[in-house]
């Protein structure tokens, strides 16, 4: 790495709803074709910090996980050739007003930035859609995108600026297919088991173990292991049960849910039918996104987020909903070299 101290650099970051990555690479690198932007991404280094959502993090917490993943990705003596730093926040597209997330992700990205000792760099920030399209090969300006990780959106892009969004709405109002989605899916599957409405399914475990304290779940806790057979006997350990899940899931915040969705996938592995059913409900739901969208044969359509990665749990089963449209399809592991390749293009 001894010559690329003499040599300009960027960092790119991919802010989301779980984590924030920075990417380092180099401003230049030599392509044959004279396209920048299409010149590969070679990654010198990467950082990760905490949740990067510039709609639901607060500027303190912000800031903090962006110089965490900055710090991290980018060596202390190699902080002075930093060139230009490009953003990809989920919250931060613009059209959304300055207060709304750009604003604020590009204060937050500045602070951390200094606080890094990175002071020469032309910053700049965007939206989470636009740096996980221009991570497909040749970093493309028009496309199609589907995240879904923590929450779940779908984008058009045309000049690299989004002309068409569907979903996004929140853990609240929308995020269908999300895991927010399969977090809030796999405790009703729970509860509804316990309450006899539904299925048995081992998902009633796995929520009562994320939700209740070390000790209090099991043979011998207050709560203990209802007898899934033996409904009329077990009817008052049920309703404790299913009272304490209740209590416990209103008490923590969204994000608790969302990490729910591990649960639903590892059920899923292991042959669960009402986990197996959530996961196709999920890939359901989101390849329906994408067709909202009206997408036309050989667009690309970038797949990213922790469910639909490169090792995504709903990558093949979303793939496989959106077969027949022709669409170019690139799963890529986050948006860190899109952002790279999009601060290549600030110099």
């Amino acid at each position: 790495m001894s010559e690329i101290y003499s040599r300009p650099l960027v960092i790119g970051i991919d802010a989301g709803g779980t984590r924030s990555r920075a990417t380092l690479a180099e401003a230049a690198p030599e392509d044959p074709t004279g396209r920048d932007d299409a010149a590969e991404v070679v990654v010198l280094g990467r950082g990760t910090g905490g949740p990067g959502n510039a709609l639901s993090v607060g500027r303190t917490d912000l800031t903090r996980h962006l110089t965490e993943a900055v710090t991290e990705a980018v060596p202390e003596p190699l902080r002075g050739r930093v060139a230009a730093v490009f953003g990809g926040f989920a919250g931060a597209a613009v059209g959304l007003g300055p207060e709304r997330g750009h604003g604020l992700a590009l204060s937050c990205l500045e602070d951390a930035l200094a606080a890094a000792g990175i002071t020469a760099a032309a910053v700049g920030v965007g939206g989470d859609t636009e740096v996980a399209l221009a991570s497909a090969p040749g970093a493309p300006a028009d496309g199609l995108v589907l995240i879904a990780g923590t929450g779940a959106i779908a984008t058009r892009l045309t000049g690299r600026r989004r002309s068409a969004v569907v979903d996004g709405h929140g853990w609240l109002l929308g995020d269908e297919g999300s895991g927010f989605w399969l977090g809030n899916r796999a405790v009703r599957a729970a509860l509804e088991a316990l309450d006899g409405r539904g299925p048995w399914t081992t998902l009633v475990d796995r929520v009562a173990a994320h939700f209740l304290p070390p000790g209090l779940y099991g043979g011998s806790g207050p709560y203990g292991r209802p007898d899934p057979y033996d409904r009329a006997a077990d009817g008052e350990a049920r309703a404790r049960l299913s009272e304490a899940m209740v209590t416990s899931a209103y008490a923590h915040p969204p994000t608790r849910l969302a990490q729910l969705s591990r649960e639903a996938v590892a059920a899923a592995e292991e042959g669960d039918a009402v986990a197996l059913g959530l996961l196709d409900g999920a890939a359901d739901l989101l390849a329906g996104t994408v067709r909202a969208l009206a997408p036309r044969p050989s667009e690309p359509l970038v797949l990213t987020g922790g469910l639909l990665g490169p090792d995504g749990p709903l990558l093949t089963r979303v793939v496989g909903r959106l077969d027949g449209l022709g669409l170019r399809v690139f799963p890529v592991a986050d948006g860190g070299p899109g952002a790279a390749a999009l601060a290549r293009l600030m110099l």
